[in-house]
């Protein structure tokens, strides 16, 4: 009997349903968090869908196949489109690879994109099905802590450019979201410790219990293995569907989410994307601690309580601190800055995010010199 089996069936137990509310004319879905899912995946498809393309990739090459076969068997048209790891699968050319290949399998406005992987992979995957026919549906299966809790969650799909991340996108919500927590066991610790970046923020912006879990045993946090690793994947999620339900295209509190977010992004294009999306975003909470402590809207306790959390994991705390000029620059070309005014998310307290808006240069430059390192 499998240990995530009940005594009463020997059967994995009932998957966590999670609803993200339909908004702004799109429909409503649900996330589905648990072990053995892919049995869920027809049902999502539908019966008016004839063909498949599975986006996965290189490093999941034999995952994709093996789906791909499993839904050939199962009377579709199935293709299977293998993309470069990561964030080098962000990009038009690539975008436009996968394009290739469903106008030569015939993809129709009834047939389904399915995304496999990392978060890069289903950032790309959804992108490609809207903007394929101006929007076919699609179906996200997160691999990774990331993609889990944070991209295949809330209809943002995206590629980057060189001007910055994600800046060429659309929102797209998928047909459902399937988060097999046994893909996890394979992922290796430093992917693994990446994704709990997002785990923190949420907690950081609206559930300190989050943190409080970590805080109890830092060490099983960091291993799939852990014994709160599902409900701080479940805990993370919901947090994210309580607010894009609410907000899906980033018009009011959905900014929220994006706590840590600006700096880090900098960090990525600076570092070319070969740092982890969620080591940046660590350091960019760490900034935005530091910047809302000394623009006066954060207690110290808070503040340091970020440091404390994001070190416990092994996660990193700093950048370089000659760099400073260059993400700057970077950060004024983000997306979520208005005209020539930077906007970061700050808190006021503990879950309690707020926007700072276009904060003093000598406030921004003594925040970062807090986190800079030689």
């Amino acid at each position: 009997m499998s240990e995530n089996s009940t005594p009463e069936t020997g059967r994995a137990p009932a998957p966590t349903r999670i609803a993200i509310g339909g908004t702004e004319g799109s429909a409503p879905y649900e996330v589905l968090v648990g072990h053995h899912l892919l049995g869920e995946l027809p049902a999502l498809i539908g019966e008016k869908a004839q063909r498949v393309a599975v986006i996965h990739p290189e490093a999941l090459a034999e995952t994709g196949e093996a789906l791909r076969a499993d839904l050939a068997e199962q009377g579709y048209e199935a293709i299977a489109i293998q993309v470069p790891n990561a964030e080098e699968a962000k990009t038009a050319e690539v975008a436009a690879y996968c394009w290739t290949a469903l106008g030569q399998s015939g993809f129709t406005r009834t047939d389904v994109v399915v995304g496999v992987g990392g978060g890069a992979t289903t950032d790309l995957a959804g992108f490609v099905a809207a903007t394929w026919l101006r929007g076919v549906r699609w179906i996200a299966v997160p691999t990774t802590v990331l993609g889990m809790v944070d991209a295949a969650v809330g209809g943002k799909t995206g590629i980057n450019t060189a001007e910055g991340k994600n800046l060429v996108g659309s929102f797209h919500p998928p047909a459902g979201v399937l988060c097999d927590l046994a893909a996890l066991a394979s992922l290796p610790v430093h992917d693994f410790v990446s994704g709990l970046a997002e785990v923190i923020k949420a907690g950081f912006i609206a559930d300190p219990v989050i943190l409080d879990l970590i805080e109890s045993d830092p060490v099983a946090a960091r291993s799939p293995e852990g014994p709160h690793t599902a409900e701080l994947i479940v805990r993370s999620i919901r947090v994210k569907a309580e607010v894009v339900s609410g907000d899906l295209k980033e018009a009011g509190r959905r900014e929220i989410l994006n706590y840590g977010h600006t700096l880090g992004h900098a960090i990525e294009k600076n570092e070319r994307y070969a740092w982890r999306h969620g080591a940046a975003v660590s350091v960019g909470m760490h900034f935005a601690a530091e910047l809302g402590r000394l623009a006066g809207r954060l207690d110290d306790a808070t503040a340091d309580r970020h440091r404390a959390v994001l070190e416990a994991v092994g996660l990193p705390l700093g950048y370089r601190g000659d760099q400073w000029p260059r993400l700057l620059e970077n950060m004024k070309l983000d997306k979520k800055s208005r005209g020539n005014l930077l906007r970061f998310i700050v808190l006021d307290g503990l879950a309690k995010p707020a926007v700072l808006e276009g904060p003093d240069p000598a406030v921004l430059l003594a925040a970062y010199g807090e986190i800079a390192k030689d």
